[in-house]
């Protein structure tokens, strides 16, 4: 029976050296609490702790995405949007987000949630498409001032789709639509506008010479001519006839 006891004790101290001795590894830190209160964080490597005394909490410092999922919201010129994001964060002071929050995860991922929300809704439709990137800074700004109190560091905030109602899309479709055409429109009246411009210039550089006139019409109508695969009618103007008739008188 003695030797059985020794056998038990034995055991017991095994049992306890290999509790005591923990290894945390590189990207993790080990909040120690000795009877109740914190003692210090600890690792990476080989540590040694006081079995029942001391308690550990695991907490990895690598950077944690999260993908917060779709939500339906109301822009600032009341348009119904829906918005998905993705947040990258990571733990600077374990012990913070240890003592500061009972889950530091699920607290950032709130705070991220409501803080989407309330940027979406002070933003409009056209902000929000054309300045995405103002947006993004502006989410991680205000989600990494809440985490700061937690020791958690937030990166990056990036807003992945944007997903607009079918019947805004065919507004918005229609509204590009209308917007081409008036812009082909102006390009045409100034096309015009310049031809115009062009049309006085050369008109003015012509009236003194009506020689230049006829050479031109008739240069018209041989362009006219080369087109085998139709007929056409060309008047001719009597003014044509002038410069002949008065060779003719001379003679």
């Amino acid at each position: 029976m003695p030797n059985l006891g020794y056998i038990v004790l034995l055991v017991f101290a095994v049992i306890l050296l290999i509790s005591a001795i923990k290894v945390v590894r590189e990207y993790d830190r080990l909040v120690i609490f000795r009877l109740g209160r914190l003692s210090g964080v600890k690792g990476p490597g080989l540590i040694f702790i006081i079995p029942i005394i001391d308690q550990v909490k695991l907490v990895t410092t690598r950077i944690q995405v999260f993908d917060v999922q779709p939500q339906d919201l109301l822009t600032k010129d009341n348009v119904s949007v829906q918005v998905n994001a993705v947040i990258y964060f990571r733990v600077l002071d374990p012990d913070r987000a240890v003592v500061a929050a009972e889950n530091y995860f699920q607290a950032t991922i709130q705070i991220a949630q409501t803080t989407l929300r309330a940027v979406v809704g002070e933003t409009t439709l056209q902000t929000l498409l054309d300045e995405l990137a103002n947006v993004n800074s502006r989410l991680q700004e205000i989600i990494d001032e809440h985490t700061d109190a937690w020791g958690v560091k937030v990166s990056t905030v990036e807003i992945k789709h944007v997903d607009l109602t079918p019947e805004l899309k065919r507004v918005m479709a229609a509204e590009a639509e209308a917007d081409r055409e008036a812009k082909a429109k102006v390009r045409h009246a100034k096309g015009e506008l310049e031809a115009a411009k062009e049309l006085i210039e050369a008109a003015e550089i012509m009236e003194p010479h009506p020689i230049s006139l006829t050479l031109r019409y008739l240069q018209t109508l041989k362009e006219v001519a080369a087109e085998n695969n139709s007929t056409t009618l060309f008047p001719i103007p009597i003014d044509l006839f002038e410069v002949f008739l008065k060779g003719n008188k001379k003679q």
